[in-house]
Order: C-alpha cells, then sequence, then structure tokens
C-alpha cells in the first residue's frame, strides 16, 4: 500500500468518525440546551488537547494564546460550533452536514475577497456551483424552507473565519494548543449564552454524559485520523476524500434517525460535494505547483 493509499484510507476514517460525533451532538441536543451542550463538550475537548500537549512536553497557556490570529481564529470556532450545533438540534442531520460541507468553497470566496489570493474562473464557477446547491437545500421562499436552517451557515461562516485566519497563526503555535484553546472557549461561551437565554441547567442522566465521552473521544479521533492523513499523503489526493463524511452523514441519518431526504436535499448535497472537492483538488495541484517551482527558482539561483 503506498502513501497517498494510506493516507486516503485515514482521511475516510476520520471522517467516518467525524459523521458518529456529528451523531452524538445531535441526540443530545434533544435533551440539553445547546449553549449548555458546547460549554460541556468543549470542556471534555479542552481536557483532551491538553492532555496530548502535556504528554508533549508543551503547555496549554502560553502569551501565544492572546495573538490576534488566535483570539479571531478562536471566535470563528465559537460561532461556528454555535451554529452547527443549534442547526443539528432544530433541522435534520442530513441537511445541516450537507451545508457545511460547503465550507471549503466559502474558503475560497473569502481567501480571494479579504486575503487577496489569486482565484481563477475555474474555482470560481465551482463556487458558483456549490452555493446554488445550498439554495437547492434551503429552496428559499418554498414551503420546504426551514430558517432554522440559516443557522447552518452562520456555522460555515464561523468556520470560513477560523480556516482563513489560521493561515495567519504562525508557524510555531502547535495546532494541538489551537485546537484546546477554541474547545476552551466554548465553555466561557456556552456560560454566557446560557445566561443570557435565560435557560435553566440541566443536570445530564449517565446516558447522556456517555455519549457526552463518546463524541469527545471519537472527535478526538477522527482529528488526530485526518492529521495523519494530511501528513502522509499528498493534498490534492486526500483533499476529495474530506467529503466522505457527508456520505456517511447521509447513511447514519437514513439508518438510525429515520431520515428521508427528499430530491431536491440530494441534488443539492451532490453539487456541494462535486464543487467543494473539484475546489479543494485545484487549490491543492496549484500549491503543489507553486511549491515546484518556488523549488526551482531556488536550485537555479538568481537569473540573469
Amino acid at each position: 500500500m503506498n502513501a497517498n493509499m494510506r493516507a486516503a484510507m485515514l482521511m475516510v476514517l476520520g471522517m467516518a468518525l467525524f459523521a458518529i460525533e456529528d451523531l452524538f451532538l445531535k441526540l443530545l441536543s434533544g435533551h440539553l440546551p445547546v449553549p449548555q451542550l458546547l460549554a460541556m463538550f468543549g470542556l471534555l475537548g479542552w481536557l483532551l488537547f491538553s492532555l496530548l500537549l502535556r504528554r508533549r512536553g508543551r503547555r496549554f497557556w502560553t502569551r501565544d494564546l492572546l495573538l490576534l490570529p488566535v483570539i479571531l481564529r478562536t471566535l470563528g470556532e465559537l460561532i461556528g460550533g454555535f451554529g452547527f450545533v443549534a442547526a443539528l438540534a432544530l433541522t435534520d442531520l442530513s441537511s445541516t452536514s450537507a451545508i457545511l460541507q460547503a465550507l471549503p468553497l466559502a474558503l475560497v470566496l473569502g481567501g480571494a475577497l479579504f486575503l487577496g489570493e489569486q482565484v481563477g474562473w475555474r474555482r470560481w464557477l465551482s463556487v458558483l456551483l456549490g452555493f446554488a446547491g445550498v439554495l437547492m437545500i434551503l429552496r428559499p421562499g418554498s414551503d420546504a424552507f426551514q430558517p432554522a436552517s440559516l443557522l447552518a451557515l452562520i456555522g460555515v461562516a464561523g468556520l470560513t473565519l477560523r480556516d482563513l485566519v489560521t493561515r495567519l497563526v504562525p508557524a510555531h503555535v502547535p495546532s494541538d494548543q489551537l485546537s484546546a484553546a477554541a474547545y476552551a472557549m466554548f465553555v466561557p461561551g456556552g456560560v454566557v449564552l446560557t445566561l443570557m437565554g435565560g435557560q435553566p441547567v440541566l443536570i445530564p442522566e449517565g446516558g447522556q454524559l456517555a455519549q457526552l465521552v463518546c463524541a469527545a473521544l471519537i472527535g478526538g479521533a477522527g482529528y488526530a485520523a485526518m492529521v495523519a492523513a494530511t501528513r502522509a499523503g499528498q493534498a490534492s489526493v486526500i483533499a476529495p476524500f474530506r467529503y466522505a463524511r457527508l456520505v456517511f452523514a447521509l447513511l447514519i441519518a437514513a439508518v438510525v434517525l429515520g431520515e428521508r431526504p427528499d430530491g431536491w436535499t440530494l441534488a443539492g448535497a451532490g453539487l456541494i460535494a462535486v464543487a467543494g472537492a473539484y475546489a479543494m483538488w485545484r487549490e491543492a495541484r496549484l500549491g503543489r505547483r507553486n511549491a515546484r517551482t518556488s523549488g526551482i527558482g531556488l536550485q537555479r539561483g538568481p537569473q540573469p
């Protein structure tokens, strides 16, 4: 088995684990208020990544957490997490997961608008097609439109902010520290949202606590598999496999939750997946080409 095949299998495994994590969050959101669920989930996630940092001889708290890109990244994670979990609580897992897959397309758009990145006509076309798929799922103005689905778009906006400013975070800041900071922000964020909403704090039952722990552990395992995949294989090869998460989400939603997405939702999800996978593949391929060109220039030295 070559490195790219192994990386692809790891990516598919990671996406399957993320889909299972989403299922647990969907189930828990039916019993616990979303802000409280976020706070509890954030606490477990922070503990998990803090232990990973400690095992590697690193500390959670350093002055790097006060850097503006890190603060903005953490804020984006909080907005994205709240929007996604709230959408899970109020709408179907299948439609929420499909809308979330528009994230790579939003990154292309955000990179062009805010970071001055060059985007060719092919990726612009993929962005337009992908967001057309989002409209096919939402169908504003029709009887099928669910206003709560807009929370998933808020989630996409928050995660777009997170991923865009991640590119501005200094390379010496460990990814585990960034993840721990993001999970830690869920705790005060959930508490503030609970107080603002005047919602009572519920004591979770034993089964709910078990589901919460499973969600945190499975999500952490999915993160580890995804990181291992990105390190083991070429980005242009493994990028499209991120959309395996949507396939697993649709299967889980149908088998476990009994959801039956209509034709418009399935068609929109397919359009988002194809457009997003192409955008990710194209970006990875261009990045590899630019890196190769830069390498050639360095080897040849200054040209007359």
